[in-house]
């Protein structure tokens, strides 16, 4: 975890802009980029924990800097001008910089949401010599179904015997992978099942899918740009 102490306090900012308020979790990793003597590396505990790779490419904390800031200021424009001219925005031909800055401005799609989840799930160097957040989008996750699978955000998350939050805790999970048995995004919690072949409900808002929005970026000229912002398959 070499990231600049801007970016380490972007983390905290971005997370508290949210509707909750930072969890205990984002508030330990933004203490373990800052000082990364207080944790090792991933930022807590669990298979898929969120890590940093990509301190050592060249000019990438700059642009992570001034994209954390941006999405704090809610700047349309300043993230739009982080993006490729042919930046990728949908499987349907959506794409381009200027399409980009339209769609952020649009309520309905909640993207400045998914932007200030994105930055705190970690970053992945990838095979290509850019970067992708989040870093679990570039992990190898075995047998597990991508499409089915969902991410769990937060160390010791209860697993409850039934959809009421009242119900007998059964487990916990740790940051790792749940296939979603029947996905209700309006429901408090939703039935998985855990990676030792057991069933539960873990709360909604700690679910995510593997395949949700994807940050893709990369060097051109020696200038970063955002290449794809993404969801689905």
């Amino acid at each position: 975890m070499r990231l600049s102490l801007a970016f380490a306090l972007s983390l905290v900012v971005a997370a508290c802009s949210q509707e909750n308020g930072p969890s205990d979790d984002v508030a330990d990793q933004a203490e373990a980029i800052v000082n990364p003597a207080a944790a090792p590396t991933p930022f807590a505990k669990g298979r898929f924990a969120p890590r940093d790779e990509c301190g050592e490419l060249e000019g990438a904390a700059d642009f992570r800097n001034r994209l954390a800031e941006a999405v704090r200021l809610r700047d349309a424009d300043a993230v739009g001008a982080l993006a490729a001219d042919d930046i990728q925005l949908d499987f349907g031909g959506g794409a381009g910089a200027a399409e980009f800055r339209k769609r952020l401005t649009d309520p309905e799609r909640e993207l400045w949401e998914q932007l200030d989840t994105l930055l705190t799930l970690g970053c992945a160097a990838n095979d290509q010599g850019g970067l992708t957040i989040p870093w679990i989008f570039d992990q190898d996750i075995g047998d597990a179904d991508p499409y089915s699978s969902m991410l769990v955000m937060g160390e010791d998350e209860p697993v409850h015997e039934t959809a009421s939050p009242s119900s007998k805790e059964v487990g916990k999970a740790s940051w790792d992978l749940v296939e979603a048995v029947d996905y209700q995004p309006d429901s408090p919690l939703n039935e998985v099942k855990l990676a030792d072949g057991t069933t539960g409900f873990i709360a909604t808002d700690k679910l995510r899918a593997v395949i949700d929005y994807r940050l893709l970026a990369s060097s051109r000229n020696g200038q970063w740009s955002i290449t794809s912002f993404i969801a689905g398959d």
